[in-house]
């Protein structure tokens, strides 16, 4: 998700110090554990080495994941469909997972990720705009808009994707939902100072308004999409971006009417 390698977000202007963000720290934990236990880090030995880990890997993706036909069918990929897939390895079989939910699969993937630096990437966007945002929202407010913007998204990719070859992928990652955040950042402390560390500048620490930082990050993210070729879903950060900043719109405007 890095545009720049951000550090730190200012405090909001305007937000009340002291609440520890024990929503975004609680998202953060889930994530870090779902992988140290999952076969993408490695250590699990359950899960082998080599070719074995791999093949594990795409098969722990596959049923954890949200797979956009799975979603628009509302039954889990057939034995033939996952044939067709790709091994990982040589030697990779999937097995069918009849028990998979479609619908909950969505709500899986936001914790799923694939290695550690998938993970950091995420995670980091998370802890530097995410506490600002949960102490506008409130916390039940925070975590039901951060689980309604990942289904949002994932939903939306998988319209965009129901014909193209990557409707049978898994999608897995928290980035819809943490997009969602950005741009509920952006609604609400569009001039709040990040902190940003700048690689063409040789990572020179400078400070910029938030509307700068994340107004770059998103058109970087439209400029993928338009793009295409990379295997990132950059579709879910844009959909997840506007959808958080809609929902932050229509809070705030919400908020701000007068009772006559």
């Amino acid at each position: 998700m890095a545009l720049p390698v951000l550090t730190r977000a200012g405090r909001p202007p305007a937000v009340p110090s002291g609440r520890p963000p024990v929503v975004t720290l609680t998202l953060i934990a889930l994530s870090a554990l779902v992988l140290l236990c999952g076969p993408s880090f490695g250590l699990n030995p359950v899960y082998g080495t080599g070719d074995a880990r791999v093949c594990a890997e795409q098969r722990y993706e596959q049923r954890w994941g949200a797979v956009p036909v799975e979603l628009l069918e509302r039954h889990p990929l057939t034995a033939d469909q996952l044939r067709a897939l790709a091994p990982a390895a040589d030697g990779c079989a999937l097995p069918p997972n009849p028990g998979k939910s479609p619908v909950l699969s969505v709500l899986t993937s936001l914790f799923v990720h694939a290695g550690w630096l998938h993970l950091l990437g995420n995670m980091l966007f998370l802890f530097v705009f995410g506490p600002g945002v949960e102490e506008r929202l409130g916390r039940i407010r925070f975590l039901l808009c951060y689980l309604a913007i990942g289904y949002l998204a994932t939903y939306g990719y998988a319209l965009a994707e129901a014909h193209s070859d990557e409707s049978v992928r898994a999608l897995v990652g928290a980035s819809g939902a943490i997009a969602g955040v950005l741009g509920a950042y952006l609604r609400l402390f569009p001039r709040a100072r990040v902190t940003t560390l700048v690689p063409v500048l040789l990572f020179l620490p400078l400070r910029f308004p938030a509307w700068l930082v994340l107004g770059l990050w998103f058109a970087l993210q439209w400029w993928s999409v338009r793009a295409g070729g990379s295997g990132v879903a950059y579709l879910v950060h844009v959909i997840g971006f506007a959808t958080g900043w809609l929902i932050a719109w229509a809070g705030s405007a919400r908020g701000s009417r007068r009772p006559t």
